[in-house]
């Protein structure tokens, strides 16, 4: 399926590793140019080299409200336009509620949903000169509650209804909005939470990967391609009737309507 999306500008933000950097990486060989943001500027450089288009990219911490106008502005100064905001940022802590401090509470907010809101800003002047398109990145944990992950679900069901309220702004600048729920995806995260389930138990990798997938209800994890495939998608004018969608990609996991 040709995507049509040569030649468009991509800003990816959370691009150094996992998710971020299979988005970067299939919406450059898509043929959009990027711009990367992420907090290691070294990763950033190793994700730049290796896409087939020309990518740039701002190591900044984007729990700093500067931090959003400056890649917008770097977006602007290099490409002359902005088609797409991935606003794939952010990872909250884990744990007990009653153990969760105040700053783990602020950080978790900060980094995934505060710099999606202050990005989104950054550039809706320039999506509405494209009629371009934003695609959050969630989670499944937003639709359903888990004791161990009170922060994530949290902020990932305050990024759901932030795509419900750009999606009916967007109606009327004509922009996109649009957001995924990943499931259980194959990145660093996913591996060190088998690792600290494998040493809990007493049991072997293997082992403690089988039985976080039999407890999450899924055949097995999924790839950071998927969700990639599924933003490039969402990106493109073949998605042209989607606004407000929110998608799971979770292999079943979610049971729920």
């Amino acid at each position: 399926m040709n995507l049509n999306l040569q030649d468009k500008v991509a800003v990816i933000t959370g691009a150094s590793r996992g998710i971020g950097r299979a988005i970067a990486e299939t919406l450059s060989q898509e043929g959009m140019r990027l711009v990367l943001a992420a907090r290691s500027g070294n990763l950033l450089a190793e994700v730049a080299r290796g896409c087939p288009t020309e990518a740039v990219f701002l190591a900044a911490d984007l729990r700093e409200e500067e931090a959003p106008p400056r890649l917008a502005g770097l977006a602007v100064e290099k490409f002359g336009r902005i088609d797409v905001l991935v606003n794939n940022a952010g990872a909250a802590t884990r744990g007990d509620f009653l153990q969760l401090t105040e700053e783990d509470w602020r950080d978790g907010f900060a980094l995934k949903f505060y710099s999606a809101v202050r990005c989104a800003r950054a550039v809706w002047p320039e999506l509405v000169k494209t009629r371009g398109s934003i695609v959050n990145i969630a989670g499944v944990g937003g639709r359903t509650g888990s004791a161990e992950f009170a922060i994530g679900g949290a902020v990932n069901a305050a990024m759901l209804n932030l795509t419900k309220v750009l999606a009916d702004r967007g109606s009327q600048d004509d922009v996109r909005v649009n957001a995924i729920n990943p499931g259980a995806i194959k990145t660093d995260r996913l591996t060190m939470r088998i690792k600290k389930l494998a040493a809990e138990a007493g049991i072997s990798l293997e082992a403690a990967a089988a039985r976080m997938a039999e407890d999450l209800g899924v055949r097995r994890f999924g790839e950071p391609g998927e969700i990639a495939a599924a933003v490039a998608f969402l990106a493109s004018e073949k998605a042209g009737y989607c606004q407000g969608t929110i998608w799971d990609i979770d292999g079943g996991e979610t049971k729920t309507l």
